[in-house]
């Protein structure tokens, strides 16, 4: 007698959670990946805005931003917050709301202006983490100064 059934076998619905999970795996991954290539574009972007507003603010000073020390965030100047208003809002996109450790890495960029009060150069240090962006190579401290990205 020949039974006519319906349905998957064990073996079949095993199968295709294995394969499920597998790709499943993978798409995580690869998510993680963009991710950390999205936070390396926005710190190259920041810095970008950052040193255009420092040439501005030369320009129309003949000196950079001196009140702005320790970390970018922390700038007193009006002048320069009006270059770049949100100014507050950039920040190391991975950096944690606890202390940063003494090398300030995944930390707000750090900032120093150099011979005060008539600055005439500027270094603000950030960090990119597992991408090269703009040959930027990965995972190593970079600096922003009037000569560019290093």
């Amino acid at each position: 007698m020949k039974r006519n059934q319906k349905g998957f076998t064990l073996i079949e619905l095993l199968v295709v959670i294995a394969i499920i999970g597998l790709l499943s795996t993978l798409a995580i991954v690869s998510l993680n990946s963009a991710r950390s290539k999205a936070r390396d574009a926005k710190r190259v972007s920041d810095m970008r805005q950052i040193q255009t507003a420092m040439e501005v603010y030369y320009t129309d000073f003949s000196s950079y931003a001196v009140s702005c020390s320790g970390i970018v965030k922390g700038c007193a100047d009006a002048n320069f917050t009006t270059l770049v208003p949100n100014l507050s809002k950039i920040t190391d996109p991975s950096a944690s709301a606890t202390a940063c450790n003494a090398t300030n890495t995944q930390c707000d960029y750090a900032w120093s202006a150099s011979s005060p009060p008539s600055a005439t150069a500027y270094t603000i240090l950030f960090w990119t983490e597992n991408s090269t962006v703009q040959g930027l190579t990965a995972g190593q401290q970079h600096t922003l100064t009037s000569a560019g990205l290093n």
